[in-house]
């Protein structure tokens, strides 16, 4: 688990022009970039497939949360844009749950693409969460047929050492140490969460932020 960990880099800015920006200084260093709700919403597909063509692989970060029909919907749509993963609130319920998984297999199979992970959001990371509740919610994530989940590095090895079974781990709020924790109320330092058995680490700001991005990330990845 712990020679495993990768580094996606949150694409968490405001025009295309910056994310196009990262996406050419960073790879091949990062290999694996997020889109989420801001960028998707200004770029769409096109970003995405801006990130593919590069030789990169996308996180799709948009939490799928609605009606079973309209999740399954968008998670066939994800799958025809070869994504690497997606994530979706566990708290979206069961129904919602089984219909994205459903609906993933069968367009992978349909259009014979790889599957996408789906990851569901246990508790968002700016928020105070009991590792019971987080624990409660990847339970129920996991039982639906997720790969995986999206946790705090603080939950994660209490669900690791709960949770008998082989699943995905992504952690948000990825932050060097002494840096601040900004919005997020539940963070931890590279070293941290792979020790928590992290699978995926997602940063942001330290990378997008600094005075070197590139220096930046590759000090991160030397952790």
């Amino acid at each position: 688990m712990k020679d495993k960990a990768k580094i996606i880099l949150a694409l968490d800015v405001g025009n295309l022009k910056k994310a196009k920006y990262f996406v050419h200084k960073l790879y091949p260093e990062i290999k694996i970039f997020k889109v989420g709700l801001q960028l998707f919403s200004i770029g769409g597909p096109e970003i995405v497939k801006f990130v593919q063509n590069k030789g990169a692989e996308v996180f799709l970060d948009l939490k799928f949360f609605d009606i079973p029909n309209t999740v399954a919907n968008a998670v066939t749509a994800a799958v025809q844009l070869k994504v690497k993963m997606f994530t979706l609130h566990i708290s979206g319920g069961e129904e919602m749950l089984k219909a994205a998984v459903k609906a993933a297999k069968e367009a992978s199979r349909c259009l014979k693409l790889k599957k996408p992970l789906l990851i569901g959001v246990t508790v968002l990371t700016s928020k105070k969460a009991s590792p019971q509740a987080v624990l409660e919610l990847a339970k129920k994530g996991l039982h639906c047929g997720l790969d995986g989940v999206v946790c705090s590095a603080r939950e994660a090895a209490f669900l690791r050492g709960k949770i008998k079974k082989n699943f995905i781990i992504v952690t948000p709020g990825i932050r060097p140490k002494d840096a601040k924790a900004g919005d997020q109320k539940r963070t931890a330092t590279v070293a941290e969460a792979i020790q928590s058995g992290s699978n995926f680490l997602v940063i942001g700001r330290p990378i997008l932020e600094a005075a070197d991005p590139l220096r930046a990330a590759k000090e991160i990845i030397k952790q």
